[in-house]
């Protein structure tokens, strides 16, 4: 071979290699873009140091980024979760996902579960697929609240509309045509819909999405809604209705102050005796929501639901219910539990038999108890309220150590 030749061999197998090297730059392998590979951030405690040791904080960290990680890998097309309740687990995404500072309204993963949630508003500000309105219009409130982002603002505003809308009030009609007065136990309620039968479980998801969106104390929403609340408290110095003389009156809360529109003089509580048996997570939900509502805490009302939670204090269980249903609800209760005591303020609990409870510490425990090697939750020892689907346990979860952190 000349010299001359094997010049220009030598510049084409160096242009070749740099050919190659621009090709496998541009067209090799793309950059990671599936987050779910990713675990998130440790979550910075917002506040919570004051109120937590460094353990904690640590694993509660863990738990929640883990949780998160897995969450991201449940996304289909978008959202979580199918048929009727796949707004309303997506709308718990959005909020378990922008509340963590790795995430906001322009994430990939918050961008396509937006775009899916609002596939389910309705011209009437409802978010539904056609069932549990209420549910799930006051997850999306609770959802686009966190978000924070001014282009939801009018879908928020509306669904707010809504929610106030579909609040039980004097004057309305059941959908049996009776009139609902000022002492019908229906009154300052919210049901799964339009003026059916209400129960606190509802109101309370309501109270929470009227909290997310800034409602003020004064709004007639709170004054009805705490109405409703007294009704189904277990206290009879404030509750009106006949059902609570032969109740327990220990401060604690039921499900609903009347069983059905036929059953007007009946309680429902879904621990049993007899519709009048206070139990962890609706005592938890109604102390919650009057705090919500304005309600001091020197209020006799809220003394009373406080001083049932120091008697009934554990996490090993739906506090109150009977020992074969002790365990269902478990993962609402730890959310709510949550919730309400972020609201009460105090990180320490002291129970009737004067023992101290950092209340963080314990929840954080008891979820670590309870994970999966995979960072999910599920109750495999009681289904009901779908607590075996490990996607509704682990976003019931992943809120409560948000709060925990909070």
């Amino acid at each position: 071979m000349s010299r001359t030749m094997g010049i220009i061999v030598a510049l084409a197998v160096l242009v070749a290699a740099i050919i190659v090297g621009v090709v496998a730059l541009h067209s090799g392998p793309e950059p990671d873009s599936d987050i779910t590979a990713n675990t998130p951030a440790p979550m910075p405690p917002g506040g919570a140091e004051d109120a937590m040791d460094a353990e904690h904080i640590e694993q509660a960290q863990a738990l929640l980024s883990n949780g998160l990680k897995w969450l991201l890998e449940q996304q289909t097309d978008g959202g979580w979760g199918e048929g009727l309740a796949r707004p309303a687990y997506t709308a718990m995404a959005i909020k378990a996902l922008v509340q963590h500072p790795d995430f906001d309204s322009q994430s990939p993963p918050v961008r396509d579960a937006l775009a899916t949630l609002m596939e389910y508003r309705h011209d009437d500000g409802s978010f539904q697929a056609q069932g549990k309105a209420n549910y799930t219009t006051s997850l999306a409130v609770m959802a686009l609240a966190a978000v924070d982002d001014p282009q939801y603002a009018g879908a928020t505003q509306d669904a707010v509309a809504y929610l106030k809308g579909i609040q039980i009030r004097p004057g309305d009609e059941t959908p049996d045509g009776q009139q609902i007065t000022e002492d019908h136990p229906f009154r300052g309620g919210t049901s799964y819909g339009s003026h059916g039968r209400p129960d606190l479980s509802n109101l309370s998801m309501t109270a929470a999405a009227m909290e997310a969106a800034d409602v003020p104390d004064d709004d007639e929403f709170w004054q009805e809604a705490t109405i409703f609340l007294q009704r189904t408290q277990n206290r009879s110095e404030s509750n009106d209705l006949n059902w609570v003389r032969d109740a327990p009156d220990d401060g604690g809360f039921i499900y609903a102050p009347a069983h059905r529109a036929d059953q007007l003089a009946t309680p429902e509580s879904k621990a049993g005796d007899r519709g009048r048996r206070s139990y962890g997570s609706m005592t938890y939900a109604g102390f919650m929501s009057m705090l919500y509502a304005g309600v001091g805490q020197d209020d006799p009302r809220v003394r009373a639901a406080y001083d049932w939670i120091r008697r009934y204090w554990r996490l090993d269980s739906n506090p109150n219910m009977p020992h074969e249903q002790s365990h269902q609800g478990l993962y609402y209760y730890y959310h709510t539990f949550a919730k309400a005591l972020r609201a009460w303020g105090e990180p320490v609990i002291t129970d009737t038999d004067g023992v101290e409870h950092n209340w963080r510490h314990e929840l954080v425990g008891a979820l670590a108890e309870r994970v999966n090697d995979d960072g999910s939750w599920v109750n495999e020892k009681a289904e009901r309220w779908l607590e075996g689907d490990p996607l509704l346990a682990t976003l019931y979860s992943v809120l409560a150590l948000e709060e925990v952190l909070k």
